[in-house]
């Protein structure tokens, strides 16, 4: 475990360091009785690196109960302490990319004691939310934003006269995402006073590649360096009154802090307009503070690239940070996951690419930095050459897949739902209009859980149903993904298979037709009944078998259908079940607006035969919050329970007409 760095006595120490007192007890000052970060300012050196000390084995304990991200937040503790230390938040704004890494924030900001609320329905978020405190400048989720939004907010001040610093902390592999260079870009150009760090702990989810990953390393490592009193005395003695005292006041740290330079050429930061200052050790506080505290004066566009490690405090996560990135609870004395029974669909497509890739020289995966989140360094580890990472890069991952589509491959490109967002004219331009036999394999589809708002897969099916070309299936158990990604494969155009988060069901065989082969556009009858019928797609099926098991014990019977398709979808089918029954159900976890439901209410009017009742169950149009996925199906009646209260009121509703 980590040691804080020369701890030296302060009016704090005392309530930091473990005492025994009467009856031999441990007793420490609790992280939520102070009053951050109004105390942070007060505290000494030796002070700040105890609490270091106590923020990391808080954050183990408290996650190991609640799950979360939990490497890439022992990696900041210093760097978010440093921050609060030199800035006056929430006046100043510190701005976190990805977002993911803000617990320390967080703790720092007054909410350590609601901890045991992380990631629950109506808890703390593990991201930044504007309405959760002043202290979160933005809504993050998504990676490579927080560079762009920071250099809004400083145009505005500017342009309002106001004064106050930006600070954007960027890492987690965020700078491998094009939005970066854009902001970086624009940054350099207007000159705007603003902050950027660069938290480089050389990983995102999986380990970065690419170019710039390559420069990072130079940077850190590269032999030539000037020292950081050439960069900086010009700067900083040219500001009035007080620059000679700040120059002099950070003049110790020449001899361990230098500006990178590359074959004699400037960095490619200071090539876009950026002063660049580091690499520097984020894990060392009397580096970093009196650092921050000069670049705070410094009226333009600066870059401080700090050198942090994933997983710091604790050497087995040290040694697997990919492993600790998110993590759900886990037990202390084993770092092993708990309540893991069922393989995850995760898992399930991994397997079963692999053997396609076996059986087929043609099929290739790509990845936008999720290989490891996406089950596809199990395949990598067989054909290391024939998995593509093309690091956070949503857009280029599907430009490429065409082009390796082109080239008379068959890529199946694996990004997670809520990402896949970020690629849309590409999918739709790159692909679909050219008719290329690109498999989308989207992960994380429908309701994430804990993640919340930003991560939530609930608009997928919204945004490729429209488009031209595109065939949409959703599995309802494990071995009904294996059969769709063999399925996929036969075609000769785009194709999508979303699936959600977590274990796959495993449904049992020879139930009704579940084990029919896959046929385009057709879906399946598990059961009939004369009173209702529930079309669900994909996750939905197994709360739809619960509602059918108890609408018939209410006494009505019961039609379920697994519609395995969403595009096409088999229009004869619900034709015929809209017309034999009283009520008819589409059920899919995905946003009511543009999904299934949407499409099939539009057919069914279209064709004007008379039939029974008809409604869709689905996300409302809303951002749905973080917690657990049981307890926010249960909250919006997505359930087999809701579901079937839905359908009884229906029922009765039509009764007493």
């Amino acid at each position: 475990m980590i040691q804080p760095n020369n701890p030296q006595d302060g009016p704090f120490c005392r309530d930091l360091k473990n005492e025994k007192k009467g009856g031999g007890e441990h007793v420490s000052r609790r992280l939520e009785d102070y009053s951050f970060p109004e105390q942070l300012k007060e505290m000494s050196m030796g002070e700040m690196s105890l609490l270091a000390v106590q923020i990391r084995e808080f954050l183990l304990e408290n996650l190991s109960k609640t799950g979360g991200h939990l490497a890439s937040n022992l990696g900041v503790v210093e760097l978010s302490i440093a921050l609060h230390r030199v800035f006056d938040s929430p006046r100043d704004k510190i701005l976190w990319d990805v977002g993911h890494q803000s617990y320390v924030h967080k703790i720092l900001t007054g909410r350590a004691g609601a901890f045991q609320s992380l990631r629950k329905l109506d808890g703390l978020s593990g991201f930044p939310r504007r309405e959760e405190s002043p202290h979160d400048v933005y809504d993050a989720g998504h990676s490579s934003d927080s560079i762009s939004v920071a250099l809004g907010i400083a145009d505005a001040r500017d342009m309002k006269g106001e004064d106050f610093s930006v600070v954007a902390v960027i890492g987690d592999g965020a700078m491998t995402g094009g939005v970066a260079y854009e902001g970086l870009n624009n940054a350099g150009i207007s000159k705007s006073k603003i902050l950027i760090i660069l938290n480089d702990n050389q990983m995102s989810i999986s380990e970065n590649i690419g170019g710039m990953s390559q420069h990072l390393s130079k940077l850190r490592t590269g032999p030539m360096y000037q020292n950081l009193k050439k960069r900086i005395k010009s700067g900083l003695s040219g500001i009035p009154v007080v620059g000679q005292e700040l120059y002099r006041g950070i003049e110790h740290l020449r001899d361990t802090l230098k500006y990178a330079v590359l074959d004699g050429e400037s960095s490619l930061f200071e090539g876009l307009g950026l002063k660049y200052y580091g690499p520097v050790d984020g894990h060392n506080l009397q580096e970093l503070i009196p650092l921050l505290e000069a670049l705070k004066e410094m009226d333009e566009p600066v870059l401080l690239h700090v050198v942090t490690k994933k997983g710091k405090g604790f050497s087995y996560i040290e040694k697997h940070p990919d492993r600790f990135h998110g993590v759900g609870p886990f037990d202390l004395s084993t770092f092993t996951a708990k309540g893991t029974s069922r393989q995850t669909y995760s898992q399930i497509f991994a397997g079963a690419l692999t053997e396609l890739a076996e059986k087929d020289e043609r099929v290739v995966a790509v990845s936008a930095a999720m290989v490891e989140g996406t089950g596809l360094a199990f395949m990598q580890k067989r054909f290391p050459r024939r998995v593509f990472d093309v690091g956070i890069a949503e857009q280029h991952a599907v430009s490429f897949a065409s082009g390796l589509a082109l080239g008379g491959l068959r890529p199946f490109v694996a990004i997670y739902s809520t990402f896949l967002q970020r690629a849309y004219d590409e999918i739709l331009t790159n692909v679909c209009l050219q008719k290329l036999p690109v498999v989308f394999c989207i992960d994380r589809a429908g309701n994430t859980g804990g993640d919340g708002q930003t991560h939530n897969g609930q608009f997928d099916l919204s945004y490729l149903l429209p488009m031209p070309n595109m065939t949409v299936m959703a599995p309802g158990d494990g071995k009904e993904l294996e059969q769709m990604l063999a399925f996929a494969l036969t075609l000769e155009g785009p194709c999508a298979i979303r699936y959600p988060r977590g274990e796959a069901p495993a449904f049992p065989t020879g139930q009704g037709d579940q084990t029919e082969p896959l046929r385009l556009g057709k879906g399946v009858v598990l059961s009939r009944g004369k009173d209702v019928c529930l079309f669900a797609l994909g996750k939905m099926l197994e709360p739809c078998r619960r509602a059918a098991a108890l609408l018939e014990e209410a006494g009505y019977s019961t039609s379920l259908v697994n519609a395995r398709f969403a595009k096409p979808f088999d229009q004869a089918l619900l034709k015929e079940m809209a017309e034999s029954c009283r009520v008819l159900v589409t059920a899919e976890d995905n946003g009511i607006l543009g999904g299934l439901g949407q499409e099939a209410g539009a057919f069914l009017h279209k064709t004007g035969e008379k039939t029974g009742a008809f409604f869709s169950v689905g996300w409302p149009d809303t951002f749905i919050p973080h917690g657990d996925t049981g307890a926010l199906f249960e909250r919006w009646e997505l359930d087999g329970p809701g579901i079937a209260r839905r359908v009884l009121k229906m029922l009765k509703e039509g009764e007493k007409k």
